[in-house]
């Protein structure tokens, strides 16, 4: 065991075991409620809660089945040895125990709530995935990103199917690529920065080949957004109803967002976009804004 372990009890063993601080991923189930001007509409609020509720309980149960699958190897990685059940924090058992448990609560919350049933077939897609991706699609190179960039997707399109919200075919596609940018920018970071150890599908990929796959993914998110933000139809963010400007400026921070995510990915140092965002001031203070000029747009 690395001397950087940090040293934890039971009960915050658990919390990492269960990866609570990755719950902040769920908030994609908030964009189209928040989109359609509806999401402090009371059904809907509490059909969104009950959304993020769920697929952050049982996106803790996939990670404890993956983190027991990948034990062995695990124990064998530079930082991956660090986690609570590689560093025999909490036992195996315990953590699938309460894992699964977990699951089976946030599987039966959506039912509880009498949430539609279209959100149910998303959660199954969500949690078959997830779990061919733990057990084998993860070491399938080009497919794995896909898998892992679906589950990005999934999550926004719960919101929307939990309260029967209409989406423009534009924030599909925004939402699609968006979430291969986070991936292939993930991917791009931690070949920089460690080559190969930390997945062995990273064999796989050449620089050039994820440089390739960032910027194509950053050029179709940027284009979707733009004609989402300038969609004047029901669907779109710059319907009569909403005021525009404020719409079309949130144009540019998500460019100055993405610009940063590439940069961070691309830089010696290997910086994913999931470290940006949760650390990096600049990026953080993009999403702010970008959230406030929608916010001013929509609910104004």
């Amino acid at each position: 065991m690395s001397d950087a372990t940090p040293q934890r009890g039971f009960f915050r063993a658990l919390i990492s075991a269960l990866r609570v601080r990755q719950w902040v991923k769920n908030g994609l189930v908030v964009i189209a409620p928040a989109a359609s001007g509806t999401l402090f509409h009371h059904t809907v609020f509490f059909h969104t809660c009950i959304a993020f509720a769920a697929f952050s309980l049982v996106a803790s149960c996939v990670y404890v089945l993956n983190d027991v699958h990948d034990l062995a190897d695990d124990r064998q990685h530079p930082t991956k040895r660090s986690r609570a059940l590689a560093a025999g924090q909490i036992s195996a058992p315990v953590a699938v125990t309460v894992g699964i448990a977990l699951g089976v609560v946030g599987a039966a919350l959506p039912l509880l709530a009498h949430i539609a049933w279209a959100f149910y077939v998303v959660l199954g897609i969500y949690v078959a995935e997830s779990l061919l991706y733990v057990y084998g699609i993860k070491r399938v190179a080009i497919v794995e990103l896909i898998f892992v960039a679906s589950g990005f997707f999934l999550r926004a399109i719960a919101g929307a199917s939990a309260s029967h919200i209409p989406v423009s075919e534009w924030f599909l596609v925004v939402i699609s690529f968006g979430a291969l940018l986070l991936v292939v920018g993930k991917r791009a970071a931690e070949k920089r920065h460690v080559c190969g150890d930390t997945r062995a599908v990273l064999h796989e990929y050449t620089p050039e080949f994820l440089h390739s796959a960032l910027t194509l993914a950053a050029t179709v998110v940027i284009t979707a957004y733009c004609l989402w933000a300038f969609n004047t139809s029901s669907t779109g963010l710059s319907s009569i109803r909403h005021h525009v400007v404020p719409i079309q400026l949130s144009i540019v921070p998500v460019v100055v967002a993405i610009l940063s995510i590439m940069r961070g990915a691309e830089s010696p140092s290997g910086e994913s976009p999931e470290d940006l965002i949760l650390k990096d001031r600049t990026v953080q203070i993009l999403v702010v804004v970008w959230a406030a000029l929608l916010a001013i747009g929509v609910y104004a």
